[in-house]
């Protein structure tokens, strides 16, 4: 399915779902509304996303980085590369939003942006989770980082994806 059908489709969706919540808007302020509600979504991410890359790049210059065990340093280069792609991925929508300003594209956009913005929480997810691994096994060791990155990844995966996509399947139905 290309991502013009799959905008319709999840349009078709999302008419459906709305007729029935008493909206009364037109197709091009339900993309509106959808586009202010996402952006703003995003802006919330961005925040930890600098913060968190922040963090990240300047761990190396630090004097104890050299100290650091192989698996620390794979650790950290992985946590790096998700927070990364994460980063590219939440600020790809404004990118595209900007280059097909007035084209008409506005329904395609809002179905690629949120695609997009998914795929990056779940690089955030990683990142998160490796970051919290990283300083548990640096500050105690031993099983903490096993048990630290477990509590985390299960944490993450329950209350960003679990939960939403379990209600809506049982809206589906």
């Amino acid at each position: 399915m290309t991502p013009s059908e799959a905008a319709k489709a999840e349009d078709g969706r999302q008419e459906a779902a709305e007729a029935e919540d008493g909206r009364q808007e037109t197709s091009l302020e339900r993309l509106d509304r959808n586009t202010i509600e996402l952006l703003n979504e995003l802006r919330v991410a961005s925040t930890g996303i600098q913060f968190m890359f922040a963090f990240l790049l300047v761990v190396p210059f630090d004097s104890a980085f050299k100290d650091i065990s192989s698996f620390e340093k794979t650790v950290y280069f992985v946590t790096l590369l998700c927070v990364a792609i994460s980063a590219v991925l939440l600020m790809a929508p404004s990118v595209h939003f900007r280059i097909l300003f007035r084209q008409g594209e506005k329904r395609y956009l809002v179905s690629l942006a949120n695609r997009v913005a998914i795929t990056g929480m779940v690089f955030l997810g990683f990142g998160l989770t490796g970051i919290l691994i990283l300083l548990s096994d640096f500050v105690v060791g031993g099983v903490a980082p096993i048990a630290v990155g477990v509590a985390a990844f299960c944490g993450i995966a329950t209350l960003w994806f679990a939960i939403p996509l379990r209600r809506r399947e049982e809206n589906a139905d």
